[in-house]
Parts: structure tokens; C-alpha cells; sequence
């Protein structure tokens, strides 16, 4: 049985999934940063995916799962 993610992952997904304009995807890491991010903060990378299409379905995958990776956060 799955448990479902925490309601600020799911809504956090679903606010990037209404403007993926606004946002990437670090191909990397497949993390999602802001559009404007020339590095991106978890792994470095500066290879990102920028398409709509792709910046909605990783914000689906990631707000429908537990965070799995360490950030910069977690560490403070």
C-alpha cells in the first residue's frame, strides 16, 4: 500500500504544473528549478530541460512520491 506525499509536495508539484514556464528540469538530477537557475542547487549540473511538457510530468512524478534526495535544506 502507498503511502500518498505530504500535502506542500503535492501542492508545490501542482503549482509548478500550472506555469512550467516559470520552472526546468536538471537533467542531472531530474530535480525542478526556476527558470532563471544557471546551476542547479542539488547536484551542480547546468543541463536542464526547459520544455513544458517535460517540467509537468516530473512535477507529477515528484509531487506523487516521498523526497528521496538530500537538498541543501536538509543539511542547514
Amino acid at each position: 500500500m502507498s503511502e500518498s506525499p505530504p500535502p506542500n509536495r503535492a501542492a508545490a508539484a501542482a503549482k509548478i504544473a500550472a506555469n512550467p514556464a516559470g520552472y526546468k528540469v536538471c537533467e542531472g538530477c531530474d530535480s525542478i528549478v526556476g527558470s532563471g537557475a544557471a546551476l542547479c542547487p542539488n547536484c551542480h549540473s547546468y543541463r536542464f530541460d526547459a520544455s513544458a511538457q517535460r517540467v509537468i510530468l516530473q512535477a507529477k512524478i515528484l509531487g506523487s512520491r516521498e523526497q528521496t534526495s538530500v537538498t541543501a535544506d536538509d543539511l542547514g
